[in-house]
């Protein structure tokens, strides 16, 4: 039984929110789904992208960073380090202070992670019109002006 949810209508601003709200968390379902390590808990997994993208942070850079409260941002490091992704040292200016690290085997599972999302995606790219991918190129640009306010 195909039961598809009806596309709510455009026109109106509380209409395109309800639409982008829906295509957006079904295209992010399924790059969700090309994780190679599914066994990351999707917090987990920021986290790693964040060090990987940001280097070196402080247990509360990383809770500020992600919008979690600093006890949560404890267990998801603590269960980074116990697999080997993350590791903590002493920051060199204050020594009350830690900062959390990405580690080789981290940076490799998230370049792993990158490399499999994106050949997924580029796939369904292949598929589209010029126009259409036009189209995406400018909504890229706007989606992230969204999510950066």
């Amino acid at each position: 039984m195909n039961r598809s949810t009806p596309t709510p209508p455009t026109g109106t601003d509380a209409g395109l929110a309800a639409a982008l709200r829906m295509a957006v968390g079904r295209l992010a379902r399924r790059l969700r789904a090309q994780r190679p390590d599914s066994s990351l808990s999707l917090g987990q997994g920021s986290v790693l992208f964040a060090l990987a993208r940001h280097g070196k942070m402080t247990p509360g850079a990383l809770a500020d960073h992600e919008k979690v409260q600093p006890p949560s941002m404890t267990r998801i490091i603590a269960a980074l380090e116990a697999r080997g992704l993350v590791r903590r040292m002493r920051h060199p200016d204050d020594g009350r202070q830690q900062l959390v690290e990405i580690t080789e085997e981290g940076s490799r599972l998230v370049a792993a992670d990158q490399q499999r999302r994106e050949a997924w995606l580029t796939r369904r790219l292949a598929e589209l019109s010029q126009e259409d991918k036009e189209v995406l190129r400018r909504a890229t640009e706007i989606l992230d002006r969204l999510s950066q306010s």
